[in-house]
């Protein structure tokens, strides 16, 4: 848990850790099968990883992403109906108990799930193998929409070409730093190391 225990963020009987993706993956699906997730809709952020939007489209679920923060997730669950969202840092949601990120419910919960099923947390993590995912910051002297440096948008569409509908790009700029984080993710680790390095190469020649 974190300081407050908003957040939780769990390490297996191996030593792996799971983040919140991880999580709300192992919920979603206890939900849909139990018939609690209505509409089998997750909302999470623009940061989860691709792997999760694989996982509940593979399910018959649905994936809302919303800007980064717990509070556009709430949002977006309150306007869909939704009753369970989160971050990939650990905030998870459970609409029908909080309306907010609660740690000790969502740990609750996965102790739950563990102990109905028989299973080890190691293999309820199995369910959601996330994509290789990147994250490079980029420090800036200016916020110019990325949209407008024609620059970038041309290092974008390019990065987008290589994933081949694999992966994606995700820029945006810090909400309290003079950074711009840059975000690739796709299935060939390599590939996105490559990708992620070039744009951030691209912000700092035209972003300073």
């Amino acid at each position: 848990l974190d300081g407050d225990a908003d957040r939780v963020i769990v390490v297996d009987e191996h030593g792996a850790v799971l983040d919140g993706d991880q999580i709300m993956a192992i919920c979603a699906l206890d939900m849909m099968e139990r018939g609690e997730l209505p509409g089998n809709l997750l909302v999470a952020t623009v940061m989860s990883n691709m792997a999760l939007e694989v996982f509940m489209n593979e399910r018959g679920g649905r994936l809302l992403r919303t800007p980064v923060g717990d509070r556009y997730v709430f949002e977006a669950m309150q306007r869909e109906g939704a009753v369970l969202g989160g971050e990939q840092s650990g905030h998870i949601i459970f609409r029908r108990h909080a309306t907010t990120g609660d740690g000790t419910l969502a740990a609750l919960q996965l102790i739950r799930i563990m102990l109905e099923r028989g299973k080890s947390l190691s293999e309820l993590a199995n369910l959601l193998r996330p994509f290789p995912q990147l994250l490079v910051n980029v420090a800036v002297e200016r916020k110019i929409p990325f949209d407008q440096v024609p620059q970038v948008s041309d290092a974008v569409r390019q990065c987008e070409s290589e994933l081949r509908g694999r992966g994606r790009v995700l820029l945006r700029y810090s909400g309290t730093e003079s950074l711009a984080r840059v975000m690739v993710e796709g299935e060939d680790a390599p590939l996105v190391k490559n990708l992620a390095n070039a744009l951030a190469d691209t912000l700092r020649a035209h972003l300073r």
